[in-house]
């Protein structure tokens, strides 16, 4: 395949959305908890029903801090989702550039935007889409392609509650001489 068929099979993945992804647990307290621990966020709406309902909340449960938007449908370490989900790849681009020697990868920017807050026993399903692939690009890196993945995260009510950008590069890193490597 020469460059041009290989570019063009690239962007003929743009648009295309996969999906859902279902999370594998109901949003929950305890998750909830352990993420503001870690971040440490002490933000009472995040702890106590009855401050998460002057701001959203239907008093029956805690919010989720916005920035847990992804934490919900992320695959674990065996790369599975939840039985029901979507099997397909979320990114099928990135399968067509590993086969074609682009193998290395560098998150190169994300951004999250916020629609409604996410509750205590929300379900939150997702669904990717690639936004975009660059033309090929040389970077310091290496040779390769920039590609942003839109994903939007929905309830169980079908409501639109975020999205998220996250672009990378995807590419093959420049051969180093022994001087380099020195």
């Amino acid at each position: 395949m020469d460059q041009k068929e290989f570019e063009q099979q690239l962007q003929d993945s743009v648009g295309v959305e996969r999906g859902p992804y279902l999370g594998w647990d109901t949003c929950n307290k305890a998750m909830i908890r352990h993420w503001c621990d870690a971040m440490g966020d002490t933000n009472s709406v995040y702890s106590d029903p009855a401050v998460a309902a002057t701001i959203g909340g239907d008093g029956s449960g805690v919010l989720a801090p916005p920035t847990m938007l992804q934490a919900w449908t992320m695959v674990g370490f065996g790369g599975t989702h939840p039985q029901g989900s979507d099997e397909r790849h979320p990114v099928p681009a990135l399968d067509v550039l590993d086969a074609a020697g682009y193998q290395a990868v560098v998150a190169t920017n994300c951004e999250q935007e916020y629609f409604q807050p996410i509750a205590e026993g929300d379900d939150i399903k997702s669904y990717s889409s690639i936004e975009a692939i660059s033309e090929q690009k040389t970077t310091a890196l290496g040779v390769g392609y920039f590609v942003t993945q839109l994903m939007e995260y929905r309830n169980q009510r079908d409501e639109k509650v975020g999205e998220m950008r996250f672009r990378i590069l995807k590419y093959k890193p420049h051969d180093r001489t022994e001087s380099e490597a020195g």
